[in-house]
């Protein structure tokens, strides 16, 4: 990850880098660890789901160890430039964060599960930082699919603050909102820590476990 050069506020979309109609770089077919395609259309039956917990190299192996996950793919979302390059959102200059895709069977895990995940795998009260990584682009973050995965995400939200609190941690900070465009990482951040099993992994979470039963949305 590039570390020492970040901001301290988002960019407005007027301010923000303007991007291109066409993603500059190419990205690999299949998972190298799941071994189905990265990109979709994905098969019938399967539903997705976007995490932002600061650096999606770690991020991404937390969901792909998850049973039920059928493929992870590291992207960028949550910001205005079009098609970005890591190095144009690690400036700050795009609003992205660094996301992970989910790709799930929810027969098999369901979308509150993904939640508690999310949740014990970092800190949702650092702001526009995880650990040692300092950026606007490793602010936690929930894009929701739905209104469901979206009132989920809040009842999770506010039973985990109420654990969280009680274990003396401060508000959440994590914003949720509906998914707006995803963008692939470029190739090398793809499933990075199955390529290189020493990297670099800045996740680690609170040890405050969510209450997952109590997070599941009514209706």
């Amino acid at each position: 990850m590039l570390f020492g050069h970040f901001k301290k506020s988002l960019p407005t979309a007027e301010e923000a880098l303007k991007g291109r109609p066409e993603r500059p770089y190419t990205v690999p077919e299949t998972h190298t660890v799941l071994g189905n395609p990265l990109l979709g259309p994905y098969p019938e039956g399967l539903e997705t789901a976007d995490f932002g917990l600061g650096c999606f190299w770690g991020a991404e192996r937390k969901f792909w160890q998850t049973d039920g996950v059928w493929t992870t793919l590291a992207g960028y979302q949550g910001g205005h430039t079009e098609n970005p390059t890591y190095e144009e959102v690690c400036s700050g200059l795009t609003g992205h964060t660094e996301a992970v895709r989910v790709v799930f069977d929810p027969s098999k895990v369901t979308y509150e599960e993904l939640l508690r995940v999310f949740w014990e795998s970092h800190d949702p009260t650092q702001g526009f930082r995880q650990g040692n990584d300092v950026g606007t682009q490793y602010r936690s973050a929930v894009y929701t699919h739905s209104p469901e995965q979206e009132a989920a995400a809040k009842a999770s939200r506010d039973s985990y603050q109420a654990v969280l609190t009680s274990s003396g941690y401060g508000e959440i900070t994590t914003e949720i909102l509906p998914a707006g465009p995803f963008y692939p990482a470029e190739a090398y951040h793809q499933q990075y820590l199955d390529k290189n099993p020493g990297g670099y992994c800045g996740i680690g979470g609170t040890g405050v476990s969510c209450p997952v039963g109590v997070a599941r949305a009514e209706g």
